[in-house]
């Protein structure tokens, strides 16, 4: 073996190769062979080729260098039982998966031997990538979070360049029958079940080709990968235990995860209030009657009750109003102190009962039917710590889409863009793990609230939910923002906006540190 001059190579690069075009497949294998890292080989498994060119190619590379071995099957089984071959014949540690016209950046293989140096139990590695055009021009990269399961579900994200413990795949079994057009999203579902870590290294390290028929440049080019893709979701939620269902997405090659509520778990609504009154779209409102009344009408979980912590300038006309629409669900708690939003929040918390606890301002409008309901059930996962929503300013452009903390500020990212913009990538469309989640939508189990001492109430107005994320994350628990939670968001109606008092961020970067950058919050 050329290189490193060591018997067994620490990478495996698996290449299942059906006719693919002469002049492709020879860029392929050359990246391989201009990686600045040695120690590989290259296991090129020919599905039965009807282009003998392609296996002349082939052979020819075998020849010439001694790390490339050839597998030459006898009967044309598609990419699962090619890759599989491949799989079987590796040598190396760790598993790298290139396709038949995609190429590797040259320092692809060092940077994830540097991740392997330094990480003994990791198990799945996965970097950024980019596209080719077939004029030899790269474009669209694409910048991916920190691992984030959540976003997992919601479409392949972590794709190419993925590079996987040889052993671990073997013992799931390496790729499944059936799953043709999405193996790749079934195995690595199966990995990350199982892996000890999982690493993503933030660069373009893999140039995904476009040519005909290719989902690179069509995502609705091989439509029966939907299908499987569907399929092994729904195995991966079902092995987990998480009682839900597949649907497609809002985008081709996204998908939804629509979870059941157990309707015996009860459920608090938290409901800080004032009583106050504005125009919206042309019509006054008393804002906390219209959000408990779609609160409720969107929602077919029974077992709630609604918990309303009302200053004295509420009108006796309001209260009266949600009584008539909560009925015996409502429990109505006055507040006579200073303004301090957490400790109103703590307040309600102890007048509630429930095993969830949503927390909610009185300035929302709900949209999504089930609202309550999806937006709850992710807290069945014991990681799963809190869960947010999206929320929509009245011109229907985003308020809110998880909070980020990065570059010495807490903010809002995506703010004002368009919500419905589609796209397999826009994570204005999927699930996904988030930094933190504003107060104004959020919900948390009872017992986490209360072991993480439930909201500071040092902060008056403004980072007391940034404050109250970061007590959920040091806990080891995610974030979950729902894309598929959506309600209206008055909140300069409401209240205008206030300047953020200095001494309350100095505050919050006095106890958590200045934030420098946000795993979730890809950079170019």
């Amino acid at each position: 073996m050329s290189g490193s001059g060591a018997t067994t190579p620490v990478f495996s690069v698996i290449t299942p190769v059906y006719n693919t075009p002469v002049e492709v497949l020879a860029e392929t294998i050359e990246s391989v062979l201009a990686q600045t890292f040695e120690n590989w080989e290259l296991i090129l498994v020919d599905d039965l080729s009807p282009d003998q060119a392609v296996r002349d190619v082939l052979w020819r590379y075998a020849e010439r260098e001694d790390r490339i071995t050839v597998v030459e099957r006898a009967t044309n089984g598609h990419i699962v039982a090619a890759s599989n071959d491949g799989i079987a014949r590796a040598r190396g540690e760790f598993l790298a998966l290139l396709d038949h016209d995609d190429l590797l950046d040259p320092e692809a293989l060092a940077r994830n031997a540097e991740v392997i140096e330094e990480y003994d139990d990791v198990d799945y590695i996965y970097s950024d990538e980019d596209k080719l055009s077939e004029d030899g021009r790269y474009f669209d990269p694409f910048r991916k979070p920190e691992w984030s399961p959540e976003r997992m579900r919601g479409h392949m994200y972590t794709c190419h360049l993925s590079v996987v413990r040889t052993s671990l795949v073997r013992e799931l079994g390496g790729f499944r029958d059936g799953f043709d057009g999405s193996q790749d999203y079934d195995l690595i579902l199966r990995v990350t079940e199982k892996a000890r870590r999982i690493v993503h290294i933030p660069e373009v390290l893999y140039h995904w080709r476009i040519v005909p028929g290719s989902t690179a440049g069509d995502s609705e080019a091989k439509p029966y990968a939907y299908v499987a893709a569907k399929k092994a979701l729904q195995e991966h939620l079902d092995r987990l235990g998480i009682d839900g269902t597949v649907e497609h997405g809002r985008a081709p090659g996204t998908y939804a995860i629509s979870r059941r509520l157990d309707p015996e778990v009860r459920v608090s609504l938290i409901v800080p209030t004032m009583g106050q009154s504005g125009l919206v779209w042309g019509q006054r409102r008393d804002f906390v009657v219209d959000a408990v009344r779609t609160m409720l009408s969107h929602t077919e979980h029974e077992n709630l009750e609604v918990v309303v912590v009302y200053d004295p300038p509420t009108p006796p006309s309001v209260l009266q109003q949600l009584r008539d629409i909560a009925g015996d669900r409502l429990v109505l708690v006055p507040f006579n102190r200073p303004f301090v939003h957490g400790e109103k929040m703590n307040v309600g918390v102890l007048h509630s009962t429930g095993e969830r606890l949503v927390m909610l301002n009185d300035d929302l409008e709900v949209i999504t039917h089930r609202w309550l309901e999806e937006l709850v059930a992710p807290l069945d996962e014991p990681d799963v710590g809190m869960t947010g929503a999206k929320l929509l300013l009245s011109d229907t452009t985003v308020q809110h889409a998880g909070h980020a903390y990065a570059h010495n500020h807490y903010f809002h990212p995506y703010f004002r863009a368009l919500h419905d913009e589609l796209g397999a990538f826009n994570p204005l469309v999927l699930n996904r793990e988030v930094s933190g989640v504003t107060a104004a939508c959020a919900a948390i189990r009872r017992d986490t609230y209360f072991e993480i001492g439930g909201f500071t109430e040092q902060l008056p107005t403004h980072y007391n939910d940034v404050d109250f994320s970061y007590k959920v994350r040091s806990r080891g628990l995610r974030i979950v923002w729902l894309a598929n939670v959506e309600l209206f968001h008055f909140e300069s109606v409401s209240r205008g906006r206030d300047p953020v008092p200095p001494a309350e961020k100095r505050w919050c970067t006095q106890r958590w540190g200045h934030p420098r950058t946000d795993p979730y919050l890809p950079t170019a």
